[in-house]
């Protein structure tokens, strides 16, 4: 049996637990670690050091906002024609402690509403006719992985403490840990309890003595310049350190925080809000080092438009302005249509905008965390009611289409419902999507590098999609012929290393590229009619290799037209064209036009122009 104070190593973490168990105005702790390090273990030991009765809930992850924060009961509502509430999980949490693991997986708003009610200590309930207060003061204990996602800064600063959780180093502590969790030795056990329950005795003793803690000018005083020497905004950082600091006061037995007292808690309140702040700051540096690179190739650019052309061999001839161009323009076609293969470097990945997609009309049995969807099952939030039978009853909706009726009805006591009265109730989530990437390979993406910067755009995609939990896929078109390089996957490392690894050079096979793009849609259907789909197609659009011996642009059109077949399919064409040459063909923009599609051009291609493109504007309606 696993006990609290057994619980190997992480100091840190276990005093974060017993502050908030002292004061619950700390601010509640989220620990950060990876997969399988006690996180969750040391969680759920929390309980055994509260006072017998204290409530402690597990939240799942598809909780609903009806099971958040109550509802109208409906058993008793029937039963005894008034509206009855039911309380939520929230009102019941009162007093206790509320448990979520994997909190970065959890729905915003679901986090929103739980993060509220803790700052204020209460829930007010308005809907369905009420309004109503309840108390709801608990303890908010969380964890995640960062691997599986981040959680917004906002949402991050509202948590009082965090600790960084990291794995046990040390071998013996690894070889206690297994020690501790076969012990049968009963009167081992019985010692290691009496742990515990000194601990809860304790923590007892502290809510008397709390308030009675004074806090001098000077310590305040400290506490202000600590938050303002660490760069910490806002005044969540001062406020939840004094809570920290006089709890851990009183359970050292002071009647005075001292400095001390301040600086043994500093790290919890502040490690995570010091990370926001350097978050920040490497997104401006990032953005200003892609600027001053940027600045960089336009001046060699520049170079490059000054530099003299030498003559022709038939003439000796200075060129002229317009031949110097349109020997540059040969030059340039040369090099892109070189069919020597070479691998780029990924650009420098970034954290991107959100991707939005437009809801459509589909019923699905959904999971994710990127677009709102209709769901057949009981998981959702509850956004309308509607005449079509579903599997829960609108009782809200159906009172109020009953309520007419009641005195033709002849109520007396109970309230009549009838069949034609029911409404059913239309619920909605989260789910991740197919993003389909079908990519130039061929020699013109190695023309002033493209691919390094494409790459890292691909890179910093992949990391969103990961993170939304969609899947995606890769195809690369060049040579002769076009190849998924990467198989519909979440897994981001078997991503990474695809991206890592493919070539550029060679012909370019566009109507192949495309033509896989629909294969694999038309398979994926097969097996799941529900899925949406987003093809991102990355090209100049100076398709040069036929599949089928016809024409390249009629080849095109008939892969395009095929794909206006599909329903629930949204398209990106990313020109990558460059627009400042001598020369300009716009090949991509027919293409665009041809698939419907949202076209943009790179003018002057940077890491973050395809994250910001992959808006959807089409409403994506079946």
């Amino acid at each position: 049996m696993m006990l609290f104070g057994e619980f190997i190593g992480h100091e840190d973490a276990k005093l974060a637990l017993i502050l908030n168990a002292i004061d619950f105005r700390c601010g509640g702790v989220l620990f950060i670690g990876e997969k399988g390090s006690g996180k969750s273990t040391l969680s759920r030991l929390f309980k055994k050091i509260l006072p017998d009765g204290t409530p402690f809930i597990e939240l799942p992850l598809n909780i609903t906002e009806d099971r958040l924060i109550g509802g109208i009961d409906i058993q008793k509502t029937i039963k005894s024609g008034e509206r009855i509430f039911q309380k939520g999980l929230l009102c019941n949490a009162d007093k206790g402690v509320i448990y979520i693991d994997d909190v970065n997986l959890l729905s915003q708003e679901v986090l929103t509403l739980i993060l509220e009610a803790q700052d204020k200590g209460e829930v007010l309930i308005e809907r369905e006719g009420f309004t109503l207060r309840y108390p709801s003061r608990f303890i908010l204990v969380a964890s995640m992985n960062p691997e599986e996602g981040d959680i917004s800064p906002h949402l991050l600063d509202r948590f009082g403490m965090c600790v960084i959780w990291k794995s046990l180093k040390d071998k013996q502590q690894r070889i206690e840990v297994i020690k501790k969790a076969f012990s049968t030795d009963i009167e081992q056990n019985v010692q290691r309890t009496s742990s515990d329950i000194s601990i809860k005795k304790k923590i007892s003793s502290c809510y008397f003595l709390l308030e009675r803690i004074t806090i001098s000018e000077p310590i305040r005083e400290y506490i202000f310049q600590l938050c303002l020497e660490n760069h910490i905004s806002g005044h969540r950082g001062e406020l939840y350190l004094t809570y920290a600091a006089r709890a851990w006061a009183a359970y050292e037995g002071h009647k005075e925080v001292t400095k001390e007292d301040v600086d043994k808690v500093s790290a919890l309140v502040l490690t995570h809000r010091k990370r926001i702040l350097q978050y920040m700051e490497q997104k401006g540096e990032h953005h200003k080092r892609l600027n001053e690179s940027y600045s960089d190739n336009e001046h060699k650019k520049d170079n490059l438009q000054n530099t003299e052309i030498p003559s022709r061999n038939v003439s000796q001839k200075r060129l002229d302005k317009c031949e110097a161009d349109e020997w540059k323009d040969s030059i340039r076609r040369q090099l892109e249509s070189n069919p020597k293969e070479e691998v780029f470097e990924i650009g420098t990945p970034f954290k991107i905008k959100r991707i939005f997609f437009k809801k459509d009309r589909i019923y699905r049995t959904a999971s994710g965390r990127r677009t709102k969807t209709r769901v057949n099952d009981r998981g959702g939030r509850y956004v309308r009611s509607v005449f079509s039978k579903r599997k829960d009853i609108a009782i809200d909706a159906t009172l109020r289409a009953s309520a007419p009726y009641q005195k033709m009805r002849g109520r007396e006591d109970m309230l009549i419902i009838n069949e034609e009265d029911l409404r059913f109730k239309q619920l909605e989530r989260k789910m991740g999507h197919l993003i389909i990437f079908v990519v130039d390979g061929s020699g013109s993406m190695a023309a002033q590098k493209r691919m390094v910067e494409t790459k890292g755009a691909i890179l910093s995609l992949l990391m969103d999609c990961y993170q939304k939990r969609d899947r995606v896929s890769l195809i690369v078109f060049r040579k002769e012929r076009a190849e998924m390089v990467l198989p519909p996957t979440k897994s981001f490392e078997f991503a990474f290393r695809k991206l890592k690894d493919m070539p550029v050079g060679g012909k370019t096979p566009l109507g192949a590229g495309l033509l896989e793009a629909y294969k694999l849609i038309q398979r994926e259907r097969m097996k799941s009619p529900e899925t949406r789909f987003l093809v991102v197609l990355v090209t100049d659009g100076r398709a040069n290799q036929s599949m089928t011996g016809i024409p390249i642009r009629d080849e095109i059109k008939r892969v395009a037209d095929l794909f206006n077949k599909l329903p629930v399919i949204d398209f990106v064409v990313i020109d990558t064209e460059d627009k400042k040459g001598f020369t300009r063909t716009d090949l991509a923009l027919e293409i665009a036009s041809q698939l419907g599609a949202d076209y943009y051009t790179t003018e002057n291609i940077k890491s973050e122009f395809l994250t910001e493109l992959i808006r959807i504007k089409r409403n994506g309606l079946p």
